[in-house]
C-alpha cells in the first residue's frame, strides 16, 4: 500500500531537491555516487569538463576531473563494481553498478532480435564481421576499432558514413556482447563481457520481467529523487514509493526513504543562516550544475517547479541559442538563477566565460573559479 500523499508546495520541493541531490556530508566515493543515484550520464563533449565529471564534483567528496573512468576501467586486478552500457529505451550511455547488469542484460537480448533498428538485429553481412570481431578479440584480447582491419562502411546511429567495424562494435556493444574494458583519450576498447564484469554477475540468472520493471522504476526514483510514476508501474514499487502532491503539478513520486527530507530544517541557502538538516546544500557561493544535471533534466518539472526553461544547446544553431554552446545553470540556494557559458582553454591554460547571465547581487566568482581549479585551469 502507497502511504498518504505529502501536500506541499514548489519551494519546499525545491529545498528537498537540493538536499536530495547534493550530500551532506558529500557522497565518499564514485562507487557510492552511481549506487546512489542508479546510473551517472556520460558525454564525451569537453568544453568546461565531460558532462559526468561536472555532475559528480558536486555529489563526491575530493573528486578530481576524470575520477569516473578512473574508477570505471583503472582498479587493474581489483572486482570491478561499475560498468559502461546504454540506458534502456534511450541513447543515453551511462554508469552502472555492476549489478544492473542482468536487468540490463534482459534489453539487450531483446534488440539482438528487433529488426528494423540501429540496434537491432545483425545484417547478414554483420554478423559474418562480428563473428570475425569476436574471434580477434577472443584471441587477442580487448581491441578497438582501429585494431581490426576492414575498409567496408556503413551508416552510423546519426545517419552519417563510418567504418562498418566501428559500426559493428557498436551494435555489439548494445547487444551485450562485448563491453568497453578500457578508454584511451575516452576512445573505447571493448573486451568480452566475462572479462569485464565478475563472474559471479555474469552468472546470475536473468531477473523475471516484473523484477527488472521495478528496477527500472526505482532506477528513475534514484536518479531524479523526484518523477512521474504511471498508474500501470505502482504496482511494482508501492512499497518504495511515496506520493508528492504539488501545488500545480502533476501527481510525483519519491522513495519513501528520502521522504524525511521534506521535514528537515530549511537552509537558507549560500551566505544564509539556518538549518541544512542531514543533507542540503553545502557551498557559501552558487553552484554551477552540468548541463544534463539529473536535478534538472526534466525540462517540463524543472520548469513547473523552478521556473527555469532551459534547453541544452548543443545540438541547437547558433543564432538560436539563448544562453549558450554548454551554458551550466547556476543554482543559488534553492533557486536556479541563471546561467554561466565557460570554455576551457587547455592550450593556454585559462577557463574564459562567454556569456553569463546572472541577477545583480549574486556574486559567481568564486563558483567560477572553483570550476576552474578543478580543471587545472587559471
Amino acid at each position: 500500500m502507497l502511504p498518504t500523499p505529502i501536500r506541499t508546495n514548489a519551494a519546499a520541493a525545491r529545498r528537498f531537491l537540493v538536499a536530495a541531490h547534493f550530500p551532506d556530508p558529500p557522497l565518499r566515493t564514485t562507487g557510492d555516487a552511481i549506487a546512489y543515484h542508479g546510473f551517472v550520464q556520460m558525454d564525451p563533449l569537453n568544453v568546461c569538463g565531460r558532462m559526468h565529471d561536472l555532475i559528480l564534483r558536486n555529489r563526491v567528496g575530493g573528486y578530481a576531473e576524470n575520477g569516473l573512468l578512473d574508477h570505471l576501467h583503472n582498479g587493474a586486478g581489483k572486482r570491478r563494481s561499475s560498468f559502461e552500457q546504454y540506458l534502456p529505451g534511450r541513447g543515453i550511455l551511462a554508469a552502472f553498478s555492476v549489478d544492473a547488469w542482468p536487468h540490463l542484460l534482459t534489453g539487450a537480448l531483446r534488440r539482438r532480435e528487433r529488426p528494423g533498428s540501429y540496434a537491432g538485429k545483425l545484417s547478414k553481412a554483420e554478423e559474418e564481421l562480428a563473428a570475425r570481431i569476436i574471434a580477434e578479440i577472443t584471441a587477442r584480447g580487448p581491441l578497438s576499432s582501429d585494431d581490426i582491419e576492414h575498409d567496408a562502411r556503413a551508416a552510423t546511429a546519426w545517419g552519417t558514413r563510418a567504418r562498418m567495424v566501428k559500426t559493428v562494435l557498436e551494435k555489439l556493444f548494445v547487444h551485450g556482447r562485448v563491453l568497453i574494458s578500457r578508454r584511451e583519450h575516452f576512445r573505447r576498447v571493448y573486451d568480452l563481457p566475462d572479462r569485464v564484469l565478475p563472474a559471479d554477475v555474469i552468472t546470475a540468472p536473468v531477473p523475471p520481467p516484473d523484477a527488472t520493471r521495478r528496477w527500472l522504476v526505482e532506477l528513475r526514483l534514484r536518479q531524479h529523487r523526484l518523477a512521474a510514476i504511471r498508474k500501470s508501474e505502482l504496482a511494482w514499487v508501492e512499497d518504495i514509493a511515496q506520493p508528492v502532491l504539488i501545488e500545480g503539478v502533476p501527481p510525483l513520486y519519491c522513495l519513501r526513504s528520502d521522504a524525511p527530507l521534506f521535514d528537515a530544517p530549511r537552509a537558507n541557502g549560500p551566505g544564509g543562516e539556518g538549518g541544512g538538516g542531514r543533507r542540503g546544500p553545502r557551498q557559501s557561493e552558487p553552484l554551477l550544475l552540468a548541463p544534463l544535471d539529473p536535478m534538472i533534466c526534466n525540462r517540463s518539472l524543472t520548469l513547473a517547479l523552478w521556473n527555469f526553461d532551459y534547453t541544452w544547446e548543443v545540438y541547437t544553431p547558433a543564432a538560436k541559442r539563448r544562453r549558450g554552446y554548454y551554458a551550466l545553470p547556476v543554482l543559488a540556494g534553492h533557486e536556479i538563477i541563471g546561467h554561466v557559458d565557460p570554455k576551457a582553454d587547455r592550450v593556454r591554460g585559462r577557463l574564459a566565460v562567454v556569456s553569463r547571465r546572472v541577477p545583480r547581487g549574486h556574486r559567481i566568482g568564486g563558483a567560477v573559479r572553483k570550476l576552474a581549479r578543478f580543471l587545472g585551469l587559471k
